[in-house]
């Protein structure tokens, strides 16, 4: 990742890096994108989202401590096992099939759990940039924050995680200084929009192939402990 904050220092902003990374080949037709997409490794595509995002939360300063930590320790544990075996862990599917057959998938720190979370900190990072990008919303960015909260990481949280949450809500910045941290020195409006754009549309489909699986093993509403 050092190459890559080289390129934030040449005006490359984390969504535009984690963009590039994460961009299929050349477009194609449907049957084609299809094919390159599963040659992909979900596994390491959701690592590589993940260590965007933490860097993301870097630069915003301690307002979302608590999840950056709690991403960073999901990353840990993928990278892990992941380490052990690239080839049979490549793709999260194989992961949570094996934890099911194991009967290990709803332990605390199972690789399932931190594939649930981490699909879920996406998710909530998503929407976030989506509520930002809302012109014709005028709300501040706290109130940006807590209506994406209560919709995609409140109704898993138990009383702990929500109580870290409502501590840093107060540190949340403005909507215009937390767009400028997102920016980079080298973008306009316009391009940071249509980046964002472009990456959401990339990260569906891992969003897709996590909630499936978990879903297909009612594991998609696991809470925190």
């Amino acid at each position: 990742m050092e190459v890559r904050r080289e390129e934030m220092g040449k005006g490359k902003s984390e969504l535009r890096i984690a963009m590039e990374e994460l961009s299929l080949p050349c477009p194609g037709d449907e049957d084609e994108q299809q094919q390159q997409r599963q040659k992909r490794s979900s596994t390491m595509d959701l690592l590589w989202v993940s260590k965007h995002l933490i860097h993301v939360l870097d630069n915003v300063g301690p307002t979302l401590l608590v999840l950056r930590q709690d991403i960073q320790q999901n990353v840990q544990r993928l990278q892990d096992v992941l380490a052990r075996d690239p080839c049979k862990y490549a793709s999260l599917t194989a992961i949570v099939t094996e934890e099911v057959e194991e009967g290990t998938s709803k332990k605390v720190n199972s690789c399932t759990r931190a594939i649930v979370w981490l699909a879920r900190s996406i998710n909530f990072s998503k929407h976030l940039l989506e509520g930002l990008l809302n012109t014709r919303d005028q709300s501040s960015l706290e109130e940006i924050v807590e209506k994406t909260y209560a919709t995609t990481l409140k109704p898993w949280h138990g009383w702990i995680a929500s109580a870290a949450y409502r501590v840093a809500q107060k540190l949340i910045p403005e909507r215009e200084i937390f767009i400028a941290l997102l920016m980079g020195n080298c973008q306009e409006i316009e391009d940071f929009a249509e980046d964002v754009k472009v990456l959401l549309t990339i990260v569906q489909p891992l969003l897709d192939e996590a909630n499936a699986i978990l879903v297909k093993h009612n594991l998609d509403k696991l809470k925190s402990t």
